[in-house]
């Protein structure tokens, strides 16, 4: 064999280990995009799933606390569109910021609940107060779960240089479950 045919034959090695090694990153990363994509889906959808199970206990719970405080049109009205809202949200981001709104309903709803000690005691109330109370605590453990997928999901599409293929192939930031801003302030109880 030809110095010149030895020299043509490494150089074609090399090239396909680097063409194999770009193809293995390319494939590797983009499926690790596609695996972190399916579990912030699939972590929102269980986020979905404890959001729609309050949505289905406020009738009843709104129903029930009309009977007792038929002067609190003003707050249940509010609760009542608030869930109306959540019903319409379709993306993602519309979805987190109606039920941003009506978890600060729901707070007020419980907050009014606490001037009639007849409705306290309702047994029907007691038992939606419950469900309602471990539903939030549901929500609140999906969110958290949807939270760590996004960030996992976040940080791999913006990292060097995996960045660059999820640019390319269409891979945008997920958006957090974030608190609302009246969260950030304790609400006032007044006895």
């Amino acid at each position: 064999m030809s110095k010149g045919k030895m020299i043509l034959t490494v150089i074609l090695v090399v090239l396909a280990l680097g063409a194999l090694s770009l193809y293995g990153f390319v494939k590797g990363t983009y499926n690790n995009f596609v695996a972190l994509d399916e579990q912030v889906k699939s972590s929102w959808s269980q986020v979905e799933n404890q959001l729609q199970r309050r949505y289905d206990l406020i009738p009843n719970l709104v129903e029930t606390v009309k009977g007792y405080a038929k002067h609190e049109r003003e707050v249940l009205t509010e609760v009542t569109n608030a869930r109306a809202r959540v019903g319409q949200a379709a993306t993602v981001p519309e979805k987190i910021s109606a039920n941003n709104e009506l978890s600060a309903a729901l707070s007020r709803l419980l907050l009014v609940v606490e001037r009639y000690p007849d409705l306290k005691a309702s047994a029907n109330f007691l038992r939606l107060q419950d469900e309602l109370a471990g539903t939030e605590n549901r929500i609140a453990v999906e969110r958290r779960r949807y939270n760590e997928a996004v960030k996992n999901y976040n940080v791999a599409i913006r990292s060097f240089p995996a960045n660059l293929l999820a640019g390319m192939f269409g891979f945008e930031k997920a958006a957090f479950f974030e608190a609302p801003a009246t969260a950030k302030t304790a609400p006032a109880v007044k006895f």
